[in-house]
């Protein structure tokens, strides 16, 4: 259970952060609104369309991630890709509508709106 909610805060803090440390650079919302980067079930953000300026955001997005995947992995004793899978379910569910992400197929979708 712990595991899970540290989890949860992590996806929470990539959701709402978007880790940019350049201001005026491209961040991960903005990335996601726009179409250029999207979640995928492995814990990772991916390039939808070639784009160098979204490719080196996503470059520093997962090096983050999977720092943290690792921590999280080696307090819980559990293997790191299993985190970045978990993390990624939950990324993948809470992508809003109109956010990319990848299916299990390698296909990108674009989330629908959920409501009635």
């Amino acid at each position: 259970m712990r595991i899970r909610k540290t989890i949860l805060g992590l996806v929470l803090a990539f959701s709402v952060l978007g880790i940019s440390a350049v201001a005026n650079a491209l961040t991960l919302d903005e990335a996601r609104t726009q179409g250029r980067l999207g979640e995928t079930l492995s814990g990772y953000v991916a390039v939808v369309k070639p784009d160098p300026e979204a490719a080196a955001l996503a470059d520093r997005i997962n090096q983050a991630r999977r720092d943290r995947y690792r921590a999280i992995a080696e307090e819980n004793r559990v293997p790191a890709e299993s985190v970045a899978r978990l993390a990624g379910q939950k990324l993948v569910d809470r992508a809003r509508p109109g956010d990319y992400v990848q299916g299990i197929n390698g296909l990108w979708l674009q989330k629908g709106n959920t409501a009635p």
